[in-house]
């Protein structure tokens, strides 16, 4: 199985990167999330498309009990007064990104929140090639 998440990641690569001709992506919700948690928190990115266009992005991260890191507001503060940044802030504006630039994502990285869209990036792009294909299971997707 881990040499399948691999090369998704990597035909996902290629095909984000402008190698190739790019697949339509088939209208569904299409689910890509980390593989182990870190630090406590599992990241995945949920997408919806429809009409082959990116419609809804949902980035987050989550406990194994499920519950979501944006809604922590003691790790929001605390986040926040050491980094200038918190989950509800750069989740939403990675998303926006996706959403906004679709299949030619590149990403703006937030200071303070650079691991997290190191895996934003690796996510969205397996997300993209599950999407691609019309897979709609959950991929587990390998980050470290």
């Amino acid at each position: 199985m881990k040499k399948n998440v691999l090369l998704t990641i990597i035909t996902a690569a290629l095909l984000l990167g402008g190698c190739g001709s790019q697949a339509e992506m088939k209208d569904g919700f299409y689910t890509a999330e980390t593989a182990e948690y870190s630090h406590g928190w599992k990241e995945y990115v949920c997408i919806m498309v429809k009409d082959s266009a990116i419609v809804s992005v949902e980035f987050n991260a989550k406990d194994p009990s499920g519950y979501i890191k944006a809604w922590d507001n003691a790790y929001m503060q605390n986040m926040y007064a050491g980094t200038g940044t918190y989950p509800n802030e750069y989740t939403r504006l990675y998303g926006a990104q996706l959403l906004e630039q679709q299949e030619d994502f590149q990403l703006d990285a937030v200071s303070g929140a650079s691991h997290s869209g190191q895996n934003f990036e690796k996510l969205a792009a397996a997300v993209m090639e599950q999407a691609r294909r019309g897979d709609a299971t959950t991929i587990q997707v390998e980050t470290e």
